[in-house]
């Protein structure tokens, strides 16, 4: 009689590779291990033989950088998402992607199951298992390590008992994620807020450069299109970001964040190319979007982050908040000028062929057509309310 069978989205790392053996070992099931390339670099055939080396029957391979980029990272983007202000959610995005394709594995392959590696006190057990559940509610779910027991160091153990080739080390005992969108670290040292981050944990941000650079990005409708005038798709853009900002060392995150699991968790982030990508953006919107249509999208745009931050992706109200940022898009159209200098990036300059920005309205030269003359009336009557309470009550 067959085993059965389940698909187990891997990482490659020590957990989805101790996973494999156990999964196998301890529930006696034939394992499908399935990677996904959301740009987080890595030689994948390293990460095939790893998983076959943990007793995977088969392993599937997915270059998923340009749908992860067009379909996820993009959305994010013209919301401007940044969780609690800071967090370009370069996990939480990746999430949504790897579930969409472990499913339709797990289809393709007849598993009546799926698993991750996910923790029991972390966002990404709350991100597979509810887009799972959405996607396809028969699925079984697995989440070994939530119910293992096992501590970081006996992982590492398990793994050298059963010879199951590994990066991690008692030395170093990070837990990093990485992405297109930027790279996630914790564990270790850093779990206490007040130690500052070891500089070993530091990849795309190494310093490099000292000479001030300008960059110039080109949108259209929101999708950045081109760097320096050199046309590029929306993964090449952040790529070329990713490098020319890293060298100057921006892009570091040091925060303290509410999981949604109700615990804060001290996190290190590197996202030079979305921090900067998002600043432009922003910044090209200051010029092409209404007031008060810019005000809700800022408004909603904490609410977007929220949902993607806890897993809801496959949500009705994130989809309806995506078709709304997607609305706000049609004119956002021209070009940001960012400046970059060691450990900092700033805008100098935005320009767009449907800018409502209008020089003479703006100007305090002789250009001036604003009608002054109706400003008396207007700030009278804009402010009678306020005239009235004053007269009768205060």
């Amino acid at each position: 009689m067959s085993k059965k069978r389940i698909v187990l989205a891997y990482s490659g790392g020590l957990d989805t590779s101790v996973a494999v053996k156990w999964l196998g070992e301890e529930m006696g099931y034939d394992v499908v291990a399935m990677a996904v390339d959301v740009g987080q670099g890595g030689d994948f055939e390293v990460i095939r033989h790893r998983a076959i080396a943990a007793g995977a029957i088969a392993v599937e391979v997915v270059d998923a950088r340009a749908e992860f980029a067009n379909d996820f990272v993009l959305p994010a983007l013209h919301a401007n998402a940044l969780y609690e202000g800071q967090y370009p959610l370069v996990s939480s995005l990746s999430r949504p992607v790897i579930v969409r394709h472990l499913v339709r594995v797990a289809e393709e392959y007849g598993a009546g199951a799926v698993a991750h590696g996910c923790t029991g006190k972390g966002n990404d057990q709350v991100r597979f298992e509810v887009g799972i559940r959405a996607l396809n509610p028969e699925l079984a779910i697995e989440a070994p390590v939530r119910v293992w027991g096992f501590s970081r160091a006996d992982s590492i153990d398990y793994a050298e008992k059963h010879s199951i080739p590994i990066r991690a080390s008692k030395e170093k005992p990070y837990s990093i994620d990485a992405n297109l969108w930027g790279r996630a670290v914790e564990c270790g040292e850093m779990e206490d807020p007040w130690a500052p981050p070891p500089g070993d944990v530091y990849e795309m941000t190494v310093p490099t450069k000292t000479q001030a650079e300008e960059i110039v990005i080109t949108f259209d409708q929101g999708r950045p299109v081109g760097v320096d005038g050199n046309p590029l798709a929306v993964a090449e853009v952040i790529e070329t970001l990713n490098t020319r900002l890293g060298a100057f060392g921006f892009g570091r995150l040091d925060m303290v964040e509410n999981r949604r699991v109700g615990i804060k968790s001290r996190e290190v982030y590197e996202a030079p190319g979305a921090l900067g990508l998002i600043l432009a953006h922003a910044d090209l919107e200051s010029i092409t979007l209404e007031r008060d249509l810019a005000h809700e999208k800022a408004r909603l745009s904490t609410r977007f982050s929220e949902l993607v931050y806890d897993g809801l992706w496959f949500s009705p109200l994130r989809e309806a908040l995506s078709e709304f940022m997607a609305y706000t898009q049609r004119y956002v159209t021209g070009e940001v000028r960012l400046v970059a200098e060691p450990n900092r990036v700033y805008v100098n300059g935005r320009r767009s062929p449907s800018s409502l920005y209008d020089y003479e309205l703006a100007t305090y030269e002789k250009e001036d057509a604003f009608r002054h003359s109706d400003a008396e009336g207007f700030v009278r009557i804009w402010g009678l309310g306020v005239e009235t309470w004053a007269r009768k009550q205060r």
